[in-house]
């Protein structure tokens, strides 16, 4: 699988799947989620209620609606930091997501930072854990961007590839 760093705004990107940060609730909210929510309209929240709550560590896929020509929205719980398991649970909602992804048959995936944002996961930190658990994955995707909002998200992603 390819895993390649690219910097700008995830709804605009052109792969089968685009990966959430979501909530448990699958509500939408800020950040990457909002984001992903309005560009995709008001049928991808529908499409979330019945799926809710989805635990952190955790992803459910659904289509993506309005957000063309993307197909699928993965919806990734990762944790709130501060926990004994952190670690763990970020790598689970990158995997989960990715296995959720496969299981449509995407090929190529965009993921967010998951937890780094609200959920106050420190983004070394987590740029390492979600370069590994992807590079350790077992999958047919064969794309995976790591979209990154900002320059210092970009960076970490890339110092995390080269580790």
């Amino acid at each position: 699988m390819e895993i390649e760093v690219v910097r700008g705004d995830i709804t605009k990107q052109h792969v089968d799947a685009v990966v959430t940060a979501a909530n448990s609730g699958l509500r939408g909210g800020g950040g990457v989620d909002g984001a992903v929510h309005r560009a995709a309209g008001p049928e991808l929240l529908a499409a979330c209620r019945p799926l809710a709550p989805c635990p952190a560590g955790s992803a459910v896929v659904t289509a993506a609606y309005g957000l063309a020509p993307v197909r699928w929205v993965v919806h990734a719980v990762g944790p709130v930091y501060g926990g004994p398991r952190d670690a763990a649970v970020l790598a689970s909602a990158y995997t989960s997501a990715l296995a959720r992804a496969e299981e449509v048959g995407a090929r190529s995936v965009a993921f967010p930072a998951i937890s780094t944002g609200v959920y106050g996961y420190p983004l070394e930190q987590a740029a390492q854990v979600s370069v590994a658990a992807l590079r350790g994955a077992r999958t047919a995707v064969q794309r995976v961007l790591l979209v990154a909002f900002d320059e210092a998200t970009a960076r970490a992603w890339e110092r995390a590839l080269a580790s």
